[in-house]
């Protein structure tokens, strides 16, 4: 049964809970049709996954659109086992299919399909191995599907940068490289959660990615358009919130789009009939310990001088960390150990750099966390 939910966040958002993003909408089905590869590239929480299921349901009947998500890859062969079964099993029309589909493009391999509880989950995987199958014969075979389905195939990617991560990463990207650009009736869209290895990965002149696609850098969606989705939906459901209760959520969590879906679900099962100052502050409560055991997990092995540099940042010191204001109060170590610190906060994606050179906190619920319990 589904279930008409005012606001959805901790997984990809569809249907009436998405909104806004036309202009990167329009694009990204334009490059979707047109066999353009598309990189997308954004901080955390901003929609990427959203924004990408949002166009496979709108691309045109003569693209196949494929979905793969890599985050549990950990090998190389780990993601070509995950690249063939899920292309295989997508186009397929059926299980029994899928097996005879991947023993005609694939030669020794060993398709197995097994159920989970009460059958309600399948699960199909081919075996794939390094004896048997090499990186460049898997690779293929998105265009070897293309001339089966007489289709152009979109491949989608997300958490690529678990490529970047792998052993011989720079091997496997090369690999990677050498067969995509070459095929003419498949076009990928890559895109991940962790923005700075992201941005290695695709604007870094000496990396195999370096100008693969077009580059869809995703941008908050401004509190104007947040505010009267946020008043809609609450009406849709038989609530009220005022325009300044809406902007309010939007400030708090600075317009992070799975943040303001998730703190307006909060603030609207806070209240019976309209939203008061009691209700936000307890949708906000609410929020803060949802977030708050994966926070206290994130800073549980930060060294004195990682928290005293997130303590900086919290009290609007965002550069020149070095400066006797800053480190009589918050000690950093010798001037040397600072880009240490700093590397360090960025590979967790606690801390990121501006534009302008300065640091800031990633997130926003964790930046309100931090200052609350920390400081």
């Amino acid at each position: 049964m589904c279930i008409n939910k005012a606001f959805v966040y901790g997984k990809a958002v569809g249907g009436e809970n998405f909104t806004d993003r036309t202009a990167e909408t329009r694009r990204l089905k334009m490059n979707f049709e047109a066999g353009m590869n598309s990189i997308i590239i954004s901080p955390r929480r901003m929609g990427k996954t959203s924004l990408v299921k949002h166009v496979m349901e709108l691309v045109d009947d003569s693209v196949k659109v494929v979905f793969m998500d890599i985050y549990k890859c950990r090998t190389e062969y780990d993601f070509l086992e995950m690249f063939a079964s899920t292309l295989i099993a997508s186009c397929a029309t059926k299980t029994e299919q899928a097996v005879e589909l991947a023993k005609e493009m694939i030669v020794s391999i060993n398709p197995q399909i097994s159920f989970g509880w009460g059958n309600a989950t399948v699960k199909f995987s081919l075996g794939i191995n390094r004896k048997s199958n090499t990186p460049e014969e898997i690779l293929s075979l998105p265009q070897r599907l293309s001339e089966k389905l007489g289709k152009h195939i979109v491949v989608c990617i997300d958490e690529f940068q678990q490529i970047g991560e792998m052993p011989d990463s720079l091997d496997i990207q090369k690999r990677l490289r050498s067969v995509w650009q070459h095929q003419q009736d498949v076009s990928y869209c890559l895109f991940g959660s962790k923005r700075h290895l992201m941005l290695n990965l695709f604007q870094s002149k000496r990396m195999p990615f370096y100008q693969f696609g077009d580059m869809l850098f995703i941008e908050k969606i401004p509190t104007e358009m947040w505010v009267p989705f946020i008043c809609e939906r609450f009406e849709a459901s038989g609530k009220n919130i005022s325009e300044t209760f809406a902007q309010r959520i939007c400030e708090t969590v600075e317009n992070y789009s799975s943040y303001v879906q998730q703190m307006s679900w909060n603030v609207f099962t806070s209240t019976e009939n309209d939203v008061d100052e009691e209700a936000y502050r307890q949708g906000f409560e609410i929020t803060m310990e949802q977030t708050t055991p994966l926070f206290v997990e994130q800073t549980q092995s930060l060294t004195t001088y990682q928290m005293n540099l997130l303590r900086a940042i919290c009290c609007d010191h965002h550069t020149d960390f070095m400066r006797s204001e800053v480190t009589d109060r918050f000690p950093l170590g010798t001037r040397n150990n600072l880009p240490r610190i700093l590397n360090a906060l960025k590979e967790r994606e606690l801390i990121e750099m501006r534009n302008d050179g300065s640091y800031d906190i990633s997130d926003p619920m964790f930046k309100l966390w931090f200052a609350r319990t920390m400081m």
